[in-house]
């Protein structure tokens, strides 16, 4: 879209929301402020698909090292490991009951971690932000972080002034009505923590998807997708590289259906993306919509919504073939009757744990049954009831160093961009302590909790100077990988491989083979998913000469393998 066409392009998707003419004022007061977000900012565009190449760590200021100051002295560090983009996990002004989900003002960054008094000024705030944005590109890192667009807190200004009565004007800025016998279709996503997607207060009850403390914006007043339009311009204009969306599936309600992936909701992402196109080209907008491949693709739109999104239902299946110990998992979820063909410009984030649990939402009932069974090795580890397990990598993976440097290995080689969640790189164990003590702050019996907690430095430290350490094989091993990765993985195609493997029972596949290509290099990769050591004569028939990357040395067939053992190869051509 051309900043010439930008604004017919707006009329036209803003009139597929509020068809009647009602917004149109309001449109147009949106649109003058685009043109000037777009004449004031001081930031170029980003480069095209800068996502794609992209290594992402993601974190929480305060459990990473305490403040922005103390993330600010380990950007080296993290540029070192390999890092390029990093995704600050919610950092804006929230009461902290759904670890900063829950927003309480979009503009306004938590004092304390900026290492500031709560009686700061705002102001004194975004330009302590705007200062760490400045050190992180210095470094080399862009950053993203999360907008939880679906939802707010309960204590942010519209949702206060809203329950003062049916009267008030930022009533409609929120779904309220008189009982709950509306959207009955709608699912409860927050099974046994939940029982219901309305809450009473006063005489009336508040629509919620998530928590009940998080009530969910009204999209069919106008005036509500003009405030987030605003806001979205307002960290452009501080230096942001993107932004999660967060929740985006759930957006707009439709009575009658189970009000997700509705029409309204790709058109209100088509307009949140031409303000970023219009203001500064390439922002990413990353969409988070635990959802099936198929309806995920549709985010992307014609290249018109989201840039990239996450492979949600790839991250179970890699830990149920590690399971099994057998590739099929994986290579049937990547089929493309499962997984589509994406546009050039549209890329998938993948990870193997992330600040939510190892979520089994969209995983059949007997892949639930055989990867709950398998990874969910303490009761305390269920979420919503058998839903989901919470868990760090190191845990699941039995605190194997082995398991976990295969697991890394399958998320760095397949199709897209990888996602580091904080301390992984450091085997970081479940924080029982940690979960304990937010259980009896808050009441909730969040058992993700388990997932987060501090990083304690003095104790990585004394590990990493142990080569015998868990901590220290892992982050060895993921050192190597990254350094050796380059664009054949972050770009190139995946063509799936049939390696010959000497001794094994007909119907078992036991490695998960592949080749990247682009630009002329050729890459196989092979993960040993078994816990035994074989050996792969021939891929597709035919003997392997070439380079190992992650040792630098020459190889040919026969290979041989390391129970959980992996190679790279690059292909002599």
């Amino acid at each position: 879209m051309t900043k010439k066409d930008s604004p017919e392009v707006l009329r036209r998707l803003w009139s597929e929301i509020y068809p009647s003419g009602s917004g149109d004022a309001i449109l147009e007061e949106l649109i003058g402020e685009i043109k000037n977000a777009a004449g004031n900012i001081t930031f170029g565009p980003q480069p095209e698909g800068w996502y794609k190449d992209a290594i992402v760590y993601s974190l929480y200021i305060d459990f990473f090292n305490e403040t922005f100051s103390g993330l600010t002295e380990k950007l080296p560090q993290l540029r070192d490991l390999g890092i390029t983009c990093l995704w600050l996990l919610p950092i804006l002004d929230s009461p902290m009951r759904d670890a900063g989900f829950d927003i309480r003002d979009y503009r306004n960054i938590r004092a304390d971690l900026l290492g500031m008094p709560e009686t700061a000024s705002v102001e004194a705030k975004q330009k302590a932000f705007r200062d760490f944005l400045a050190e992180a590109h210095k470094n080399g890192l862009r950053v993203i972080f999360d907008i939880a667009m679906n939802h707010t807190s309960e204590e942010h200004p519209w949702f206060v002034e809203s329950r003062k009565g049916p009267k008030n004007p930022f009533r409609d800025y929120y779904i309220w009505n008189k009982d709950s016998n509306r959207y009955k279709e709608t699912r409860i996503i927050f099974k046994g923590l939940c029982p219901s997607n309305w809450e009473q207060d006063g005489n009336s009850y508040f629509f919620h998807r998530f928590f009940e403390f998080q009530p969910d914006l009204n999209y069919r007043n106008p005036k509500v997708l003009l405030e987030i339009c605003r806001i979205l311009l307002f960290w452009l204009s501080q230096g942001l590289d993107g932004f999660r969306a967060d929740a985006i599936p759930y957006i707009w309600k439709e009575e009658g259906t189970d009000c997700e992936n509705l029409p309204q909701a790709h058109t209100i992402i088509k307009i949140f993306r031409a303000v970023l196109d219009e203001v500064r080209p390439n922002t990413l907008l990353l969409a988070e919509a635990c959802q099936p491949p198929a309806e995920v693709v549709k985010y992307f739109g014609e290249g018109d919504e989201c840039h990239a999104g996450y492979h949600f239902p790839l991250m179970p299946m890699i830990f149920k073939t590690l399971a099994l110990q057998d590739a099929k998992p994986v290579l049937n979820i990547l089929h493309p009757s499962v997984t589509p063909d994406i546009l050039p410009e549209n890329q998938w984030f993948i990870f193997l744990r992330l600040h939510d649990e190892l979520t089994l939402e969209m995983v059949s009932p007997e892949d639930r049954a055989i990867i709950h069974g398998h990874y969910c090795k303490k009761p305390l580890w269920d979420f919503r009831v058998g839903e989901g397990i919470s868990g760090r990598l190191s845990e699941m993976l039995d605190r194997n160093p082995d398991k976990i440097g295969l697991a890394f290995s399958i998320m760095l080689t397949l199709s897209g961009t990888p996602i580091i969640y904080y301390g992984d790189e450091y085997a970081k164990l479940n924080d029982e302590e940690f979960y304990e003590s937010f259980r009896k702050e808050t009441g909730k019996d969040d058992t993700r909790y388990l997932g987060r907690g501090p990083l304690y430095w003095g104790k990585i430290k004394s590990e990493l100077s142990d080569p015998d350490s868990l901590t220290s094989k892992v982050n060895a091993t993921l050192r190597k990988q990254l350094k050796a990765r380059s664009k054949v993985f972050s770009r190139g195609k995946n063509i799936w491989a049939n390696p010959q493997i000497t001794g094994i029972k007909p119907g078992t596949q036991p490695v998960l083979a592949y080749f990247r290509e682009f630009e002329g290099e050729k890459v196989l990769v092979l993960n040993n998913l078994s816990e035994n050591a074989l050996e792969v004569s021939t891929i597709d028939g035919k003997t392997v000469n070439g380079i190992d990357m992650l040792e630098n040395k020459p190889v040919k067939s026969p290979l041989t393998f390391t129970p959980f053992g992996f190679k790279w190869i690059r292909l002599a051509n």
